[in-house]
């Protein structure tokens, strides 16, 4: 391997290791701090994906779909918790696996029927359509760094957002004792419904995202929830920054597994998780 295919290598492993932190900090921020097994994650990718094609078919340009569609998936999500997991919080997990999993089959259907089960893709804007030349015969994609550096200034926004805004101090108090928040006399359900919010979108920006590079497709969000999953036990249940750490460890793994050794390339990832939970049972991060 000389060093132009290991840099593209690199390049590859951190923009998929970015964008499923993009997915994963959103059921991260779900579970960890609810107490929510959504199942349901993976569909809220997929229709980022659906709304991308659908959007940029309709408006003619992906990144007029991406502003439309964070507005649908922010209203979305709020429906979502107020309609339906806003009833599940004094519930034990199997109710939260059912009525998810429900979702699931609901979100698959109304995809068959709007759109409908052919494979579709998304022209990538023309201003990020150029590669940058690495070598004389390889180039690397503009529009997978713009990918990488939107998703690492989430992350960071992420970040000011939780550790230092009077709203992630009351999300951090909210997933240690939601009672004693409430008693303080904040609207603990509506800091759950913003919470709930921000993972939806997340997520089906994450799909909008990666429309163009691989392709809208049914079930597309079937293989992310369990990665995602992977991501959240390998980084620390709650941890946003745990959530990252594990994203981008799980794309050099991957990446470089299907390079290295590709008949055993799906192993990478689970070999991974398993010796991460023989060092550190809890994961690597175990606060927000």
């Amino acid at each position: 391997m000389d060093f132009s295919t290991f840099l593209i290598q690199l390049l590859n492993s951190l923009q998929y290791g970015l964008l499923l932190f993009l997915v994963a900090s959103g059921l991260t921020l779900i579970f960890g701090i609810m107490g929510i097994i959504n199942l349901a994650h993976g569909s809220f990718y997929m229709m980022g994906a659906y709304m991308a094609f659908s959007l940029t078919a309709l408006s003619g340009n992906l990144l007029v779909a991406i502003v439309v569609g964070i507005a649908l998936s922010v209203l979305i999500g709020f429906l979502l918790e107020w309609a339906l997991f806003s009833r599940l919080y004094k519930r034990d997990h199997l109710d939260q696996v059912l009525l998810t999993y429900g979702l699931i089959l609901i979100f698959e259907e109304l995809r068959s029927l709007i759109v409908g089960d052919d494979v579709h893709g998304v022209p990538i804007p023309e201003l990020l359509s150029a590669s940058i030349q690495l070598s004389e015969t390889l180039s690397y994609p503009v529009y997978r760094l713009f990918m990488s550096a939107v998703c690492i200034l989430l992350a960071i926004v992420m970040y000011w957002l939780i550790r230092y805004t009077r709203l992630g101090m009351m999300i951090r108090a909210g997933s240690s004792n939601r009672e004693m928040v409430q008693a303080l006399g904040i609207n603990i359900d509506l800091i759950y419904r913003i919470v709930f919010g921000l993972g939806v979108t997340l997520a089906a920006f994450a799909g909008m995202l990666a429309a163009p590079v691989s392709s809208v497709y049914p079930g597309m969000g079937n293989q992310v929830l369990i990665i995602c999953f992977v991501v959240v036990v390998i980084g620390g249940v709650g941890s946003v920054w745990g959530a990252l750490v594990a994203a981008l460890l799980i794309g050099l793994a991957d990446t470089f597994g299907k390079v290295i050794a590709p008949d055993y390339a799906g192993l990478a990832v689970y070999v991974l998780m398993a010796a991460v939970l023989l060092w550190r049972p809890e994961g690597i991060f175990r606060r927000i």
